[in-house]
């Protein structure tokens, strides 16, 4: 049995009267359970700072943003995630019982003394070294706005230049194997291709991994931004075919694809993973149906919740003062409560007010009315868009048609649209596409997604070349 940890620290450095120390505890939201792992500091000055490890995903590190001690009650928040904590110590101060809250919702969390460890899922399809091919480990500068991204440049063994794609990940804050859930689709997925001669860039997020800059404050316009770089730096290098590079966007990298492509004139074809083509909102709104449907929710709770998030929206789009729309919120929150009349379940008013707080950011207000048909539409190069038949968080019935429509109309020529049987939104082969069957199955990317990618992009490449 295979094993990871965190980090090592005896149980006996933690002081019974403080919090500084490990903590481990399950969170259970239902759709998955997390062991989580809460590592606090003090430094001279008596200051406390604090990182999570999620061992299920192998994301270790993770940073709080704000954490705060009274002698009893401890709190704490992680902005990335949308998520914050607030418990006290209990047990002879030897747990920290409290709830976390997360997207509305509130889940009891206890937190104990010391590590725990978990047994390492197993992922048969990610590479093992020695590969058959190059991996350079590369830096290379957006000098729109002062940054440096950090990425991995994988190289077939090939005398002659390759054709190459840079990879784009999906929300949140990625690191450049698209890491989570205990999965590396990036890692799987750039193998694959290079095994197959075809160059992969793929590269951490702006602010998070290596790269500099601040994750927090972007949108995906800033992140479309930071993609024409890595073009850019894949154009300088001789192992490249610069007429011969593409990208390969997944979920909201398949709404930046589009964006580049119809900018750079470098950008040879792209290919959608889960792409959009409808604008945020109206996406937003069947995904959260979706995903409440395969959770067993009944029409009426979902008709609510969407009703709520008609409210939020609206509030974004008319008022663009972060703190003004803030002010706004309990009222919302509060009448959305009353609605629910104690039929709330793990929904608090606490809880739909960080919901809303969370999406009262920079890039959701984008992203809420970003519309790719725009995009999709100036698009000329070949692009392929696929989607899983199971993916409930960009739906294919939904999102396939809009954009073979928006593609037509702009008059590409070469498109392929295809909706792949029983698969999900990670591209995985699964039961019924839940979030919930992510972490639990063991294929990381389905061979018959990564042959169709590498089939496509062969036969505009080097095969069109023969």
């Amino acid at each position: 049995m295979t094993e990871y940890i965190a980090s090592i620290t005896s149980q006996e450095s933690i002081n019974a009267c403080s919090v500084v120390g490990d903590w481990s505890g399950m969170l259970d939201i239902g759709m998955m359970k997390m062991t989580l792992v809460l590592h606090i500091q003090q430094d001279p000055h008596g200051a406390l700072s604090a990182t999570v490890d999620t061992l299920e995903h192998k994301i270790n590190g993770t940073p709080i943003d704000w954490i705060s001690f009274d002698g009893e009650s401890l709190k704490f928040e992680m902005k990335a995630a949308f998520a914050k904590f607030e418990g006290s110590l209990i047990d002879n101060k030897s747990e920290i019982s409290g709830q976390f809250i997360q997207a509305g919702q509130s889940f009891p969390l206890v937190f104990e003394c010391g590590i725990k460890s978990i047994e390492a899922p197993n992922r048969p399809q990610e590479p093992k070294l020695p590969y058959p091919y190059t991996e350079e480990h590369v830096f290379y500068e957006n000098p729109r706005v002062g940054i440096t991204l950090s990425g991995t440049l994988t190289l077939p063994l090939s005398k002659s230049p390759s054709p190459a794609v840079l990879l784009i990940a999906s929300a949140g804050p990625c690191d450049r194997d698209e890491a989570g859930l205990g999965h590396k689709p990036f890692l799987v997925l750039s193998d694959h291709l290079t095994r197959q001669g075809i160059a992969v860039l793929r590269f951490d997020k702006r602010g998070c991994g290596k790269s500099t800059g601040n994750y927090n404050k972007a949108t995906s316009q800033d992140f479309a931004n930071d993609v024409l770089s890595g073009v850019e730096y894949l154009k300088s290098r001789k192992e490249v075919n610069a007429n011969q590079i593409g990208l390969i966007g997944h979920s909201e990298g398949g709404f930046i694809a589009p964006m580049v492509a119809a900018k750079s004139k470098d950008v040879a074809f792209i290919v959608l993973m889960a792409g959009a083509g409808v604008n945020g909102e109206e996406l937003l709104y069947a995904q959260d149906a979706l995903i409440k449907r395969s959770l067993g929710e009944t029409e009426e709770t979902i008709e609510q919740n969407h009703k709520f998030q008609k409210q939020l929206f609206a509030l974004l789009k008319k008022e663009p003062d972060p703190q003004i729309a803030a002010g706004q919120f309990h009222d919302i929150a509060k009448n959305h409560m009353a609605i629910l009349q104690g039929n709330s379940g793990k929904v608090t008013l606490e809880g739909l007010e960080a919901q809303a707080n969370c999406i009262n950011t920079e890039w959701f207000r984008y992203f809420l009315v970003l519309d790719p048909s725009t995009a999709l539409k100036q698009v000329l190069v070949p692009v392929l868009a696929l989607n899983g038949e199971l993916d409930l968080q960009i739906s294919p019935t939904q999102n396939l048609p809009v954009i073979s429509k928006s593609l037509e109309e702009g008059g590409n020529k070469d498109f392929t649209i295809v909706e792949m049987p029983k698969l999900n939104h990670l591209f995985q082969t699964c039961q019924v596409g839940s979030i919930e069957e992510y972490a639990k199955i063991e294929e990381t990317i389905s061979p018959s997604a990564l042959n169709l990618i590498a089939k496509w992009i062969l036969e505009r490449t080097i095969q069109k070349e023969k």
